[in-house]
């Protein structure tokens, strides 16, 4: 029972714009900016994960290499110090989208993925990364009766209301399955930190403050000019997510979605009882806009997602990381959730810039004849896929010619966006089709046909 004269956004007075993950005495200090001229064998350009990944498998597959990282701004400042957390196996956003776009390699997709996360945890486990890794699995929940066959009633795994009820307590849920291998939950944030870490111990050098100006071949190599110095380097991996480069074919294939979040102040023992909620568990429900949320280390609850918004003109302006309608959407929904935990507070809000490409997940290529590669199109599952991303850029970089660059997955480019104004147009089309969907059930002629086209939104 709420208390009296009290609306769910009023939790959210007091709350501060700033992610959880980076508001901590124990973020490390910046490191200085690249100046001068530096020779390196490769060039990293992008302080998130893929380009955290890519510097650390390189010196790990091979020792001898010389890798020089330089980020624009500070290690995990955007998307990657930004999600939610979730460490996910799938390479592919999913065994639907899998399945749909790839039906004769995604078996083999699946194990790799979950190979890619099992490399994920042993990594964390031989560099001693206190970031809170715990591979308890992911819980879908249906919240609508139309969601429940979703969940595939009868296969081995699904869990009716009583029996989803019995792992994560709402009112709300009517059944559930949980996959338990497949997905880890962390802290995004002091994992980036632990990758940088341990690439510097294997000989990385990490330049923050130096932002990538341009690139051009040179000789054998490539030559790029950053804001305060110059590198020649053999090869060039670009790691650069959402944030536009110097190859302009990727300009047209990813269009940024903002992703807004919550966290509540710590639990007790008793709210947190009051769940029986594993932490080490995270949660999804199954709409189109869907929530995510899962326990953080210190006994919070992290709350996001459901309301990703595309701003006209692929605008990143940073007015728009505090969205107040968003945020009260978001609280009110955690009320409607969780009526047990009336009279909590959140501390933080916060939004981050997702990736998101028509085909859902990370696409490949090279520019400058091989000499560079690039990734981008997470579409907000980079956590894990991003370090499956660092090997096939290495590979291709590298002219290595392995299963990873045979996959189709690889090979295949994505459909790219179409100029303003029918990006936005198409992208407030399928929002509203997609919440017409989750309430109705029914998809609509509009989702239908980007079904056919191979095309679609996600958060």
């Amino acid at each position: 029972m709420r208390s009296p004269g009290r609306r769910p956004e009023d939790a959210l007075d007091g709350s501060v714009l700033a992610p959880l993950w980076l508001d901590t005495p124990a973020r490390p200090a910046p490191r200085p900016p690249l100046r001068g001229r530096a020779d390196v064998d490769l060039l990293v350009v992008g302080g998130g994960f893929t380009g955290l990944w890519t510097a650390l498998r390189a010196l790990e597959r091979d020792p001898g290499t010389s890798v020089l990282l330089v980020e624009a701004d500070r290690i995990a400042e955007h998307a990657t110090g930004r999600n939610g957390g979730f460490c996910e196996a799938t390479l592919t956003h999913g065994e639907h989208n899998g399945r749909t776009r790839w039906p004769a390699e995604y078996d083999r997709l699946h194990e790799l993925g979950l190979e890619n996360l099992d490399g994920i945890e042993a990594t964390v486990a031989r560099h001693g990364i206190d970031c809170g890794f715990a591979r308890g699995g992911a819980l879908a929940v249906a919240t609508r009766p139309h969601e429940v066959p979703l969940l595939e009633p009868d296969l081995p795994g699904f869990l009716d209301r009583d029996a989803v009820r019995a792992l994560v307590d709402s009112p709300t849920y009517l059944a559930g399955r949980l996959s338990p291998d497949d997905c880890a939950v962390l802290d995004p944030a002091r994992l980036a930190w632990g990758l940088a870490d341990a690439a510097e111990g294997l000989g990385v050098t990490i330049a923050e403050h130096t932002r990538l100006t341009g690139l051009r071949r040179r000789g054998a190599g490539v030559e790029a000019t950053t804001s305060q110095g110059t590198v020649h380097a053999r090869r060039v991996v670009l790691a650069t997510n959402v944030f536009p480069g110097p190859v302009r074919r990727m300009r047209w294939s990813v269009v940024p979605v903002f992703d807004y979040v919550l966290a509540t102040e710590p639990l007790t023992a008793e709210q947190l009882a009051s769940l029986r909620w594993d932490p080490a568990i995270g949660v999804a429900d199954s709409g189109n806009q869907f929530h995510y949320y899962r326990v953080t280390p210190d006994r919070r609850i992290l709350w996001g997602g459901y309301d990703a918004v595309y701003h006209y003109g692929r605008a990143m302006d940073g007015d728009r990381y505090d969205r107040r309608e968003t945020f009260e959407t978001l609280a009110r929904n955690f009320a409607a959730t969780f009526p047990q935990l009336d009279g909590i507070r959140f501390t933080h809000r916060w939004s981050g810039v997702i990736d998101t490409s028509t085909r859902f997940c990370a696409f490949f290529g090279t520019a400058k004849r091989g000499r560079v590669a690039y990734a981008a199109g997470f579409t907000g599952l980079g956590v894990g896929a991003s370090r499956f991303a660092a090997d096939v850029l290495l590979d291709l970089v590298g002219g290595h010619e392995t299963e990873r660059t045979a996959l189709e997955m690889v090979r295949q480019r994505p459909v790219p966006f179409p100029p303003e104004p029918v990006a936005w147009l198409g992208i407030q089309a399928t929002r509203r089709a997609m919440a017409r969907e989750d309430a109705t059930g029914r998809r609509g002629p509009w989702l239908r046909t980007l079904d056919r086209l191979g095309l679609g939104f996600d958060s």
